[in-house]
């Protein structure tokens, strides 16, 4: 008899520990909530490739009656207590590091790469999110 090598054993080892962690996932869902869920991936997934990805969501809002680019605006007004369609590039970058679901440094640059901003440094958030919802122009 062959004895397995400490390799082999080790990626069996893995092989199971992530099936088990996996199956840990799924034991805290009954049979029916894991076919909702699979159920509703199928519905926002229309072009059926398996992932999620923009255009699907596109076609999710627009089924639900909701504008991305109106929901977007809503969330940054909150921030614009002034009504001035800007916002300080810098407080918007503390804001968008330090709460909620945090940007890291890399998310942050690239907002900041097509997001328009002016000389003093503020942000004009009504066009960023035109950008970020129809796509930035061809020049």
């Amino acid at each position: 008899m062959k004895k397995a090598s400490r390799k082999t054993k080790k990626k069996e080892g893995s092989k199971q520990r992530s099936h088990r962690a996996t199956s840990n996932v799924f034991s805290m869902f009954d049979q029916s909530q894991i076919q909702e869920f699979k159920e509703a991936f199928t519905m926002i997934d229309a072009n059926r490739d398996g992932f999620i990805d923009k255009e699907d969501l596109a076609d999710t809002y627009a089924s639900l009656g909701t504008d991305p680019e109106e929901t977007i605006l809503a969330a940054f007004k909150l921030l614009d207590a002034d009504d001035k369609g800007v916002l300080n590039k810098k407080l918007l970058a503390d804001i968008l590091t330090t709460q909620a679901d945090r940007f890291n440094t890399s998310e942050l640059a690239q907002m900041f790469e097509i997001a328009p901003i002016d000389a003093a440094g503020n942000l004009d958030y009504k066009s960023l999110c035109y950008i970020v919802t129809h796509g930035q122009e061809e020049e």
